[in-house]
């Protein structure tokens, strides 16, 4: 996790130990140095976004995140019919824009650790998205991906004929145990480990500067059902530019 790695410089790692912080509180006096909260309370989430209607499914991070034990928790609920999730973001340091912007990357290797409960209708997508906001011409990539009470892949999207294509690769896992998620970001190639194994190599690898988003939502492949409920754990994360 600390330190740098053959051919890679670390720029950035949390652990959490700074101590906890109570839900509704994060990033708080603690962590407000390297992280944002994300989304604000009551934006619509890819899902509502997509269906355009009266959001049953948004980010709400007053009531989703707090650091406790150790880990960046989120609690997966829902409240009044709508299910909530929360996309917190590291403040990477870099210079690789133009001006520079927090959390701007050109090529990098980002590493977690996390484990979730197994809460259908709930997911990570925890992504690299275009600085510029166009998509899908300049692609995302997505890793750790998957609902929690299915496998985890990865997922990497492109632009094909004006409109969103993606490669994906798939693992046999599940989020339920602790794993390392890894993708390391090259010029034309994106590599995807598990647990230090390869998932696969994809050459639909962006090729501009792009930011990283811890984004958990639900609904994308059917809603949670009301009474369901868990917890999502970030153990720590560590991200790395070529050196």
């Amino acid at each position: 996790m600390t330190g740098d790695l053959p051919g890679w410089k670390q720029v950035f790692v949390e652990d959490f130990s700074a101590g906890d912080v109570p839900l509704g509180g994060f990033p708080g006096p603690l962590y407000s140095a390297k992280w944002s909260a994300g989304y604000k309370d009551g934006t619509p989430d890819t899902a509502a976004q997509r269906s355009g209607k009266k959001a049953r499914s948004g980010y709400y991070p007053s009531k989703v995140l707090s650091v406790r034990n150790g880990a960046l928790d989120w609690y997966l609920h829902s409240e009044n019919g709508i299910s909530m999730g929360a996309a917190p973001t590291p403040r990477i340091p870099n210079a690789s824009s133009n001006p520079p912007r927090a959390n701007s990357l050109l090529h990098g290797r980002y590493s977690v650790r996390y484990r979730g409960d197994a809460i259908a209708g709930f997911k990570t997508a925890w992504l690299l998205w275009p600085d510029s906001g166009v998509w899908p011409r300049d692609g995302e990539v997505d890793f750790p991906e998957g609902d929690l009470a299915s496998i985890i892949y990865g997922a990497a999207h492109f632009a094909r004929n004006g409109r969103d294509a993606f490669e994906k690769l798939d693992s046999d896992q599940y989020v339920t145990s602790w794993h390392v998620a890894t993708m390391e970001w090259s010029p034309g190639r994106i590599e995807f480990f598990l647990d230090g194994q390869s998932l696969g190599v994809s050459t639909k690898a962006p090729k501009t500067p792009m930011h990283l988003i811890l984004q958990t939502e639900s609904c994308l492949t059917g809603c949670p059902a009301p009474a369901a409920r868990g917890h999502l754990s970030l153990d720590w994360i560590s991200v790395w530019v070529p050196a």
